[in-house]
């Protein structure tokens, strides 16, 4: 597999096009210095995830008899649930609630650089099964394995100078229009984790079989 190959297929399988409207609809209310703290984070935290499953992907999953169209099918599943916060919201009575806790130091939020953007949008259950096939030690020389991770680290560093860029948007459309935009690409994502979902039960339905 050719350099061209391999970074079309990570292109395609992180998306990093498609991770500027999640990143504008996660970090709307935030500062600008947070928005690119919070980039350089989900670059780096999926950076690392990914790099893992380079190295110990492979080995996790036949360890633990784990059928790679089961991982589709869970990582599927989990993006469809973050797709329908994204469309629905958090009712407000809840969101006062959480506001409250957090202030009050009981409840600490987990950072949107880590979920949704790190895990499941930048580094998906796709780029992870991505990088096992392109990694696989029973066709790929250490050499090759260590130029898959090059492409990876560019095909990521090229999704962060996205991020960093998506900070003009926010001002040219406000909160407001950020709102739109998460219920939107909330549409998008239940529909590609869907076909994702699919995928995995129509190969399972020829193979007969995970």
């Amino acid at each position: 597999m050719d350099l061209l190959e391999r970074f079309i297929t990570l292109w395609v399988v992180i998306d990093p096009i498609g991770t500027v409207p999640v990143f504008i609809a996660v970090t709307a209310a935030m500062t600008a210095g947070e928005r690119r703290r919070t980039a350089l984070l989900a670059t780096l935290v999926s950076l690392g995830v990914l790099l893992f499953f380079l190295v110990l992907g492979q080995l996790l999953i036949d360890a633990l008899g784990i059928s790679l169209l089961s991982f589709q099918v869970a990582g599927g599943i989990v993006l469809f649930l973050f797709a329908l916060t994204m469309i629905f919201g958090e009712p407000k009575p809840d969101a006062d609630l959480h506001a409250t806790d957090v202030d009050a130091g009981n409840v600490e939020r987990p950072s949107p650089a880590i979920f949704p953007l790190a895990v499941p949008s930048l580094a998906s259950p796709g780029a992870m099964l991505a990088i096992v096939i392109l990694t696989d030690n029973r066709q790929f020389a250490i050499a090759e394995q260590a130029v898959t991770a090059c492409v990876l680290a560019a095909v990521l560093a090229i999704a962060w100078l996205f991020m960093w860029l998506a900070d003009p948007i926010i001002r040219l459309i406000g909160n407001s229009g950020a709102a739109i935009v998460s219920r939107v690409m909330g549409m998008i994502l239940a529909s590609v984790a869907a076909d994702t979902v699919l995928s995995a039960m129509l190969e399972i339905s020829r193979n007969g079989a995970l």
